[in-house]
């Protein structure tokens, strides 16, 4: 391997390995935020309610904070910046900001409105649907919860910029508030037994959007620190929406944000399809969805933010073998880390549920409903995290209308069949619909870039897989037979979690140790790029 190529395999890793240590204590917060969630909210109506108003800012934060809007900035700020300077850099951000916060102002105060209508108004009050207990809540909470996704989808945008200046782990670690301030909130309640749980979800609220408001302002501050903050200037109107930049960058990120909306939407309408089924439905999807949150976010957010900066790079230089050679490594390195991933929580689920929801208002019947969940999601961790390597491979070439056509035929898919599935498997059906989905878009957009000639190392990744899965696989069997008591529900506590951490690291030692073993050409780079130091 040459010393060029090894450098850039050892930035790539790096720089996502430290973005992976800011979204694990993010992602523990998280485990430990949803724990006393589970306690204190339970899995039944007011949980569902909770977690329904909760996704639709969350919803606008993954769209346009997050998602392809974020992404087609990147490339378009790198061309500034090499081309015309920082101070340009600033003053087209001035505009973006303006036109994107006057545009997310409007989403925010139509459905704030709606949501009044809808909960207030005796005609829609007299339709079963909304006046369900878990409706009910979900539309009073809403007008609270809106504004922080206009908060967050300001702090996607500045995340962006920052991630093209080299800055990935301080922006991650801003996602730390958001937890840190609804653990306090769920903390007191739980510690000082208040039985007004619907009080207890209108304090949250409120917390939420402090936590995103503080964001927004550590962000600009991290902008002005590497002098690209907006430069919100006078000359700034209504006749921003129509300047170059915002026009490039619509045009650029339209596809992308169509695609986020129909995927997002695809994710609203599995919950609300979830409504029906009962009171447990929603949050066994929800409470699994973040279980599996924690290895998506660890490493494929992470490597996919990192990723997008260098494959931008490489893209605007033209460098199309680094390109190709940056993508390879991504892959294979999502299978080497997900692939075990996926194993853990397929097998281990009673006790990682055990550690993370039992107890309080959640009970063992609330386990039992989201084991066939769990099943499924787990297994589709690595498809999950895969189409989070694969899209920068397409924004970063400004190629974002691929991406639509790809996820608008999983959307379809992935509604027929939510139909057909749930009628005999519930919301387990639901979740393998989602897999199912998540598979076929993934296919679609490797078959493209296989086309293109941008993925052109096919068998590494393939084998990676396979002997990553037959490890993990090896691995369990082990544990198995070394602890067994690591595969049941457990009620006490501080033995479930026991049984947890000495799973987890004989399970860990297992995998890591074999592939070392069989001399995974995975673990050499992760070892090269501990021993390795800058000039």
């Amino acid at each position: 391997m040459s010393t060029e190529k090894k450098s850039s395999i050892v930035s790539i890793l790096k720089s996502s390995i430290g973005v992976s240590f800011a979204t694990l204590a993010s992602r523990v917060l998280g485990l430990l935020r949803v724990r006393l969630e589970a306690m204190v909210l339970g899995g039944g109506d007011i949980a569902s309610g909770w977690f329904l108003a909760f996704a639709i800012p969350n919803l606008l934060r993954r769209v346009l904070g997050e998602g392809a809007l974020g992404n087609a900035l990147m490339p378009i700020v790198a061309e500034l910046d090499s081309k015309e300077g920082r101070e340009c850099v600033r003053r087209e951000l001035g505009v973006v900001f303006f036109v994107l916060g006057a545009v997310l102002g409007s989403i925010v105060i139509l459905v704030s409105v709606i949501s009044l209508l809808l909960g207030r108004v005796e005609f829609f009050q007299n339709i079963s649907f909304f006046s369900t207990p878990r409706m009910k809540i979900m539309l009073r909470l809403l007008p609270l919860l809106m504004p922080y996704g206009f908060f967050m989808c300001l702090v996607g945008a500045a995340g962006s910029v920052l991630n093209y200046c080299k800055e990935f782990v301080l922006p991650a670690l801003g996602a730390l508030l958001l937890n840190i301030f609804l653990i306090s909130g769920l903390g007191v309640s739980y510690y000082l037994h208040v039985n007004d749980v619907e009080k207890v979800i209108n304090i949250l609220a409120y917390l939420v959007l402090i936590s995103g408001f503080v964001q927004l302002v550590l962000m600009l501050l991290l902008l002005k620190k590497q002098k690209v903050h907006p430069m919100l200037k006078a000359g700034i109107s209504l006749g921003s929406f129509t300047s170059g930049t915002v026009k490039q960058l619509f045009t650029t990120a339209l596809p992308g944000i169509i695609g986020g909306v129909a995927t997002q939407v695809s994710f609203l309408v599995d919950r609300m399809i979830a409504v029906y089924l009962g009171a447990q439905a929603v949050p066994a999807l929800t409470y699994v969805d973040r279980l599996i949150d924690l290895p998506i976010g660890i490493f494929a957010v992470s490597l996919g933010g990192v990723l997008m900066s260098s494959l931008s790079r490489s893209a605007a230089n033209g460098n199309m073998e680094d390109f190709s050679n940056e993508l390879d490594l991504s892959i294979r390195h999502v299978f080497f880390f997900c692939i075990p991933m996926a194993v853990g929580v397929v097998f281990f689920f009673k006790l990682l549920m055990s550690v993370l929801c039992l107890g309080g208002r959640y009970t063992v019947q609330d386990i039992y409903a989201a084991e066939g969940v769990a099943l499924y999601y787990g297994a589709g961790i690595p498809i999950f995290c895969l189409l989070k390597v694969l899209l920068p491979a397409f924004y970063s070439r400004k190629k974002m209308n691929i991406t639509l056509y790809a996820s608008l035929c999983a959307i379809v898919l992935n509604i027929v069949f939510n139909f057909i599935l749930m009628k005999k498997m519930q919301q387990s059906g639901i979740a393998l619909a989602t897999v199912i989905s998540s598979l076929v878009n993934c296919s679609i957009l490797i078959f493209i870039l296989i086309r293109e000639g941008v993925l052109t190392k096919v068998a590494k990744p393939v084998v990676c897989g396979l002997r990553s899965l037959i490890i993990a696989l090896a691995s369990f069997w082990l544990v198995r037979l070394i602890y067994p008591s690591a595969l049941e529900i457990e009620n006490n506590w501080n033995t479930a979690f026991l049984h947890l951490v000495v799973a987890g690291v004989l399970f860990s030692l297992l995998y890591f140790g074999l592939s070392a073993v069989v001399r995974a050409s995975e673990m050499r780079e992760l070892i090269s790029m501990f021993k390795h130091k800058k000039a």
